[in-house]
This record gives C-alpha cells, structure tokens and sequence, in this order.
C-alpha cells in the first residue's frame, strides 16, 4: 500500500491517471498563458460587489473571498515552492569559493517562483495553530525535513523550518503577507524573512548565514479585463559575513510598454561597492548572469522545461485534525470540483469553530502559545542574537555539531513527517494537561491569573469578524455530506451574488478607477521601474 501521500487537490487531479506520490505543489501546465484566468459573468458579479464594498487600501485579509479563486492548499504548503528543486538546493554547501556559493544561492532563490496554479489563484489562509509536515527522498538517497505551523492569525505569520541534515543545509523562516487592495488589482505584500544556514560553513553560530526576503504578488484585473498574476517589487539575498548582497527587481508590467514576469538586478560586494555580476531574464522563463569584468553572459537557470520535486506527506488517515490536508479536505475537494456553494459552506464551517474556540478561551482566561515554535531569543551572545525578525523559531535544540541521523532523530521528534510516526509523549502531556487545566478552570472562575494554550489543545484563536450564518460543524465528521444553507447563509459567505447591480455600478462610479487610489490624509509609497520609469502607488489600509 503507497504509504507516501499527497495534497488532496494533487490527488484529485491525478484520480484518472497513475496514482503517483505528488505532492499539491502543482503539476507542470501546458497552458500558453497560464498567469492569466478568464472570469465567468457569475462570478465577475461577484468580485464587483466585493470590491463595491472596499475603500482605497483596505485589508483584504478581513474580507471573505469567493472560493473560485482559492488554489487547493494552504499557505503553509504553499511555501513548500521554496524548497522543491533539490538540483539548485542541495549542491550549494559544497562550494567552497564563497563568491560562487553565493551565486548559487541566487540560483537556488530564484528557482522557485514559477512554480504556481494556473491562474490567479490565492493559497487558503491558515488558521492558528494549523500545521503542515512533509519530506523530499533525494537521489542521493538522504531525506530533506519541513515542519510549519501558523504562529499568528491577525496579522497572518506562517512559521516554518527546512533541515536536510546530510547536506548541511538549515532554513528558518516566518512569512507575514498582508493582502491590500489597489484598485483594479489585489496585492499580496510578503513581509517576513528567512534564514539560510550551511551548518558546514563560515564562523557565526549556527554556520554560514544568508538572509532571504521576498517579492509581492499581484492580482491584476479584478475589476476589468482578464485576471493576471504578477510578481513585483525588490526582493533581497545578502550574506553578511561575506559581505555580499543580491538586490533582485522582480518587473510588474507598465501599462504602456514592458513584458511579464522579468526581472533584473545584481549581485556586489557590500565592502567596496563593486558591482560584480548583472542578472536578467524571466522567472517564469531563462534567467541570465553576466560577469561585469568579462562580459560573459551565461544562463543562471531556466524555469522553462524545469520539473520541481513536490514534497511527500502522511496518508490523511495518520494526520491530525489541525494539519492543513486533513483540515481543510472538504473545502478543497468541493473547490476542485468547482462547487462554490459547498466550499463556502465547508470553509465557514472551520471559521465558526474557531470563533467559538477563541471565545472559549477568552472564557477560560488562557494564553494561546504555539505547539511546534518559540519566541526567537535574539539577546547578545543568544543563539539568534540580530534575528528578531524572525519571530518564530523551531522549539528544538539541533547541535549541527552532532552526526546527521542523531539530527534526523531530534527533528522527528518534534513532529509526525513520516508515515507510520504518532504523535509523541510530549505532545500528548501537553493535551491531557490541558483537558484537566479546562475542566478546573470553571471551578475557579472569578480567580486571576491566565493559563497557557498550545496549538494541540483545540482552543485556536481565527479572527475577530463576526461569526458567520454558516451552520456550526458536528461532531461526527461526514466528509461525503452537503450541508445544506439557505438563501442568506449564502449571501453572507459569497458576499451575495445577486441580479440587482445598480447600487454596485454606483458604488464602482464612485471609485475613481483611473486615479490614484489614496486613503485621506495618507501618502502613497512610490515604486518607479529601473527600466521604464514607471511610478506604482501603494497604500496602507486606514485604522
């Protein structure tokens, strides 16, 4: 029996060919224009009366999105593009002249982002205290590890740590995108930071450290015209102990002029100021490096004919309710098969629940805390000193000083990422501890004093919007079943599709699309293209 077990929506796809062990990273497309999604008149009414309803700026993390543009995983998983090309991940630490290491690196940064759906697609937002495990089986026959798990929900922070320990190779990040609306597009601005270690390499603690961020992503044409997904905006690679910095301009196309999904960029010496390699090309496509003192141009990597290796996962049987496949099964078997009813209706369902988990635990006066991540101690002389923009750190002690399997060891124990694993004792103190510390707590009602919760104790805080009209979850699960809603349950979670456009047309009049979109008494931060010139605004939501 084929243990190894993928995303729902990749088994989906796959259901009438091979069952092959794919993970829901997605399938190659032979699509020729596969950023751009054609909407249906139904659902273009539907986007209109959400927009209708926004500001200049607003926060689209507050606002309940048709599930038609919901790709078929969460986040946490999504994130897994990072780590999918083991051809740029895993040769990186064996390089031993430090300027070519770091070219690597960009190699490796690089080669992940035309990895996507087809389409304009939207990852499903974790809640709190969601996790997400998975594995790569290299040709080498070692083993790479991820453990992820949303340590906050408003703001959003995905949390997540890589380790391929045969290969020296270390990764901790916490992804914060905060989503805005800009008009006649929908931005998704990545703020966070990631963290890559060679454990076999360089002098500060922990090994040889490079410091990643991230471009934003773009939705254009939510309004009007076909729906397009773009990257924009400077993403950076810096190794300071080497002292060297890529600054990469992912390009977003002007509306006069320009191409999709270019970039451009360079790599210097942070210490002399020396430009030392230009890049360009298509990340969606071949990208190019060229030498500044020879002038040799030779192709960095080539995202055109490149497979990805999707990760590898626990049959659904063996997760746990909070882990994103078995989390959200439901709702992404009916967005698969195209039901928006029903995934809205099975996505509101793990909404209210955490409403009401939340409001239990704002009964109970207890303090959520993460069950796989800790608070980054970043005090001199601390294992992560200068890294407090992480956040989030693996709540667990991995000495690289130690071989790879007694590592491989320590970071199973941590989490179940292997078939067959269960949870461990500590794992499960913590939930029985709990389940006592909830039953007395009633007994001492009226008594100060705050408890602490951790993700596996079932009291998970999702937002502060008011509870939905969906109908709450029942105990006994029927992954089968169609929950029925009436008539305003759906309006209020598909934003209410009615025929009457009249007082949307008037609001979208109001909206000024041709100008610049500029909350009052706010000012707009500016982005001018290298090459163009071109001038994008962006603003923050108000309040």
């Amino acid at each position: 029996m084929d243990k190894m077990k993928h995303s729902i929506g990749g088994a989906l796809r796959n259901r009438s060919e091979s069952k092959s062990n794919r993970s829901s990273s997605e399938d190659q497309r032979e699509a020729t224009d596969e950023d751009t999604m054609v909407i249906e008149p139904e659902q273009g009414n539907i986007l209109l009366h959400i927009i209708s309803q926004l500001r200049p700026g607003a926060d689209l993390s507050r606002i309940t999105l048709p599930t038609f543009i919901l790709e078929e995983r969460s986040m946490l998983e999504r994130i897994t593009n990072f780590m999918a090309h083991p051809d740029t991940l895993l040769p990186m630490p064996s390089i031993d002249d430090p300027i070519e290491r770091f070219v690597s690196v960009v190699k490796f940064y690089l080669s992940g982002w035309h990895i996507r759906p087809a389409g304009v697609k939207k990852p499903l937002n974790p809640i709190l205290g969601e996790t997400f495990t998975c594995w790569w089986e290299y040709p080498d026959k070692t083993r790479g590890y991820y453990i992820s798990e949303q340590t906050s929900h408003h703001p959003p922070k995905s949390s997540y740590f890589f380790m391929a320990p045969h290969h020296h190779i270390r990764v901790d990040g916490t992804l914060k995108p905060r989503s805005k609306f800009l008009g006649n597009s929908a931005a998704s601005m990545m703020e966070g930071i990631s963290y890559l270690r060679f454990t076999n390499r360089g002098k500060s603690k922990g090994g040889e450290k490079y410091i990643l961020t991230q471009p934003n992503m773009y939705a254009r044409g939510i309004l009007f015209g076909k729906m397009k997904y773009e990257l924009g905006d400077h993403s950076y690679v810096r190794c300071p102990e080497n002292g060297l910095t890529a600054d990469i301009e992912f390009k977003t196309k002007g509306w006069v002029g320009g191409t999709y999904n270019a970039i451009g960029g360079s790599i210097r010496n942070e210490r002399t100021g020396e430009v030392l390699y230009e890049l360009s090309g298509y990340w969606s496509g071949e990208m190019t490096i060229k030498d500044t003192k020879t002038g040799q141009k030779k192709t960095l990597f080539d995202a055109t004919h490149a497979k990805h290796a999707p990760p590898l996962t626990r049959p659904l049987e063996e997760q746990g309710d909070r882990e994103s496949q078995k989390l959200w099964k439901s709702t992404i078997q009916a967005v698969h098969a195209r039901d928006h009813e029903v995934a809205t209706t099975e996505k509101a369902k793990i909404e209210d629940r955490q409403r009401e988990e939340a409001k239990r635990r704002e009964e109970l006066g207890v303090e959520w805390k993460p069950k796989l991540f800790r608070r980054v101690d970043a005090r001199p002389g601390s294992c992560e000193e200068g890294e407090e923009d992480l956040e989030w750190i693996i709540n667990a002690h991995l000495d690289t000083k130690t071989g790879p399997e007694e590592l491989i060891e320590r970071i199973l124990s941590i989490a179940p990422i292997l078939p067959g694993q269960v949870e461990n004792s500590e794992q499960d103190t913590r939930r029985h501890s709990f389940q006592y510390h909830e039953r007395t707590s009633h007994q001492a009602a009226g008594q100060s004093g705050h408890g602490h919760l951790h993700a596996s104790d079932n009291l998970i805080d999702f937002d502060s919007r008011p509870p939905s009209t969906a109908p709450p979850e029942s105990h006994a699960k029927q992954p089968n079943s169609q929950p029925q809603q009436t008539s305003h349950q759906q309006t209020a979670n598909l934003m209410d599709d009615d025929n009457d456009m009249s007082h949307m047309n008037s609001q979208m009049s109001k909206m000024n699309m041709h100008e610049a979109m500029v909350p009052e008494g706010q000012k707009p931060l500016r982005r001018a293209d290298t090459d163009t010139s071109e001038v994008d605004l962006f603003v923050d939501a108000e309040g």
